[in-house]
């Protein structure tokens, strides 16, 4: 039955719809693959296997009494352990709040449920979805499922192993400086961060207010888009939340003749990035030349401008965030972290306003090169993944070709554009204008439509005992 982990949504839904596919069997074959597979690959902090069994059951009663309710009707996913679930432990991956259970759920994990998703647990986090990579919290961190030595990224770490391991037909994490295509970009995966306001953060514990996004983790942007059809939803409640209208994600199968896609070419080669990866990108601009679209270079400021702005609002609103708790139980978080958070507290009021006047100036900067191009694309990460835990705290300044876009807000989407000589996961980031996500997921979906990478799965043996 693991063949089944190995769906798309897009082709597991049409299988459920026509009554060729139960819900019961797809989420069974999720969960025993989860027991067989999750001991090496840590993507679980917890598996909710009794109430995910009870769920599929019902979605199966439902699409057999003539009530289906839409493309994620018995599609079995899992949220990151940021958003919070009613009833249900959600840890922050942090000794602080292991015993933390809401009284409500986030907004995200309601529409989900409304929409008949099966849960199946919640995925390893970056502590408090920032950290890094630690080893001295009460959970294991998530290793990378191509080669369980490397690093799956982070924040949203256990999300992308899960999806690309099969463990998952599709997961949530938030993104504040690439949390969701880091991970994406590492493991192999379509990850979407969408524009900022248009999927809500109500219920997923904060990070940075002004920075923060949630967005789908999934396979192929395909999958990304029908979950984006469920996602994209106005929330009075969030004061980030966008009341606009909802782009048109049906529309992404649309060829891309005719789309003006820029490289930022000056900001990859400042980032001194891999070969391999730049291989990769010309390789993948190519691609999108011959299905049509024109390509051009396009100059951006150096990612390092977008860095420090972003450095000094996050860690001024993480710091306002996490005050009380890091001045008081500082023991109970780990060390990365506190490392993290703290210069927080010297950023001073006038450092913060001048970087939000930087940031709208960045803003302004980015929307006058796209009054000429419909799309911008960077390599997603500068290298394949590197060894667990190789990172360190990530204090250092570095450039980035993620963080850029959380400053700016724009939805950006990472998908594999192809493998290193060890076989690690390369990948290219997809940016548009705001509100124009089903435009950034048109692109990806023929991109992929286009290349053999969807066909490549990493090769996870279970282990028969605990010497093996």
């Amino acid at each position: 039955m693991s063949e089944l982990c190995f769906l798309t949504i897009a082709e597991a839904s049409q299988q459920i719809a026509a009554h060729k596919l139960s819900p019961v069997d797809l989420t069974n074959a999720f969960l025993d693959r989860i027991v067989s597979l999750n001991p090496q690959l840590n993507a679980y902090l917890l598996v909710l296997s009794d109430s995910a069994r009870t769920d599929a059951k019902k979605a199966e009663s439902e699409i057999a009494a003539g009530r289906y309710r839409g493309p994620l009707h018995g599609i079995p996913i899992a949220l990151k352990d940021i958003y919070c679930t009613k009833g249900v432990p959600t840890t922050a991956h942090s000794a602080l709040l292991k015993d933390h259970v809401p009284a409500a759920d986030a907004f995200t994990r309601t529409l989900l449920a409304e929409a008949g998703a099966i849960l199946l647990g919640k995925t390893a986090t970056w502590e408090f979805a920032i950290g890094g990579t630690s080893f001295d919290l009460p959970w294991p961190p998530a290793r990378n499922p191509w080669n369980t030595a490397h690093d799956p990224g982070g924040s949203s770490s256990g999300s992308g192993a899960a999806v690309a391991s099969g463990l998952a037909m599709a997961a949530m994490g938030s993104d504040t400086g690439g949390s969701i295509r880091g991970p994406s970009a590492l493991c192999g995966l379509a990850g979407l961060k969408p524009t900022y306001g248009l999927v809500s953060r109500r219920g997923i514990l904060p990070l940075s207010f002004s920075l923060d996004h949630a967005g789908p983790m999934c396979w192929t942007a395909q999958d990304c888009a029908l979950m984006m059809g469920v996602l994209a939803r106005h929330d009075p409640l969030d004061a980030g939340s966008a009341d606009v209208a909802i782009p048109d994600f049906a529309s992404i199968t649309q060829p891309v003749r005719g789309l003006r896609i820029g490289y930022a070419r000056s900001m990859t080669e400042e980032a001194g990035v891999d070969g391999e990866v730049l291989e990769a990108m010309e390789a993948g601009l190519k691609v999108l030349e011959v299905l049509g679209a024109v390509v051009c270079d396009v100059e951006l400021a150096p990612s390092l401008a977008y860095a420090d702005v972003a450095s000094l609002i996050s860690r001024s609103e993480s710091y306002a965030i996490h005050e009380h708790d890091l001045a008081h139980t500082p023991h109970l978080f780990g060390k990365i972290f506190r490392q993290r958070i703290a210069p927080g507290a010297l950023v001073r009021a006038s450092d913060y306003i001048n970087a939000m006047r930087e940031r709208t100036r960045l803003i302004a900067q980015l929307a006058d090169v796209m009054k000429n191009v419909d799309l911008v694309v960077t390599p997603s990460w500068p290298s394949p993944a590197s060894i667990l835990g190789e990172g360190g705290i990530m204090s250092r300044r570095k450039a980035s070709f993620m963080r850029p876009f959380n400053v700016t807000g724009s939805p950006a989407l990472s998908v594999c554009n192809g493998f290193s000589s060890r076989g690690l996961p390369l990948a290219m980031q997809i940016v548009g204008r705001p509100f124009e996500d089903h435009i950034v997921l048109r692109a990806g979906h023929a991109f992929e439509i286009a290349t053999e990478f969807r066909k490549r799965r990493p090769i996870i043996e279970a282990k028969t005992s605990a010497a093996a």
